[in-house]
């Protein structure tokens, strides 16, 4: 469930970084690495898995799955996280920056 999740948030953010590619205004090409990056990661840990259990691995426990699905979800929000603390720091609509210009303007 997690590889599949991940699978998912990459896919959708590469479309969405697809659709708007010639500006990337908000930086979603991070959003994609990060993404491709983790299913590439939970790819190599299915495989490593499927290795040690063999044909257990499609058999998982429903509290596994559970588990996995959690963990899938928790990734992809911790990536999102991720994204948005680097679309806030390089402001790129400079909004935050008016913001604070305009709060310094106030107390002077």
């Amino acid at each position: 469930m997690t590889l599949v999740i991940t699978i998912l948030a990459a896919v959708i953010s590469t479309i969405l970084w697809y659709q708007n590619a010639p500006q990337d205004i908000y930086r979603i090409a991070t959003l994609c690495w990060m993404f491709w990056g983790a299913s590439l990661m939970w790819l190599v840990d299915a495989i490593s898995e499927y290795i040690e259990m063999g044909a257990e691995y499609f058999m998982p426990a429903p509290s596994d799955m559970l588990n996995d699905a959690f963990l899938g979800i928790s990734v992809t929000a911790f990536g999102c996280v991720i994204w948005l603390v680097d679309l806030l720091i390089h402001d790129p609509k400079g909004v935050f920056r008016k913001k604070i210009s305009e709060r310094v303007d106030e107390h002077a």
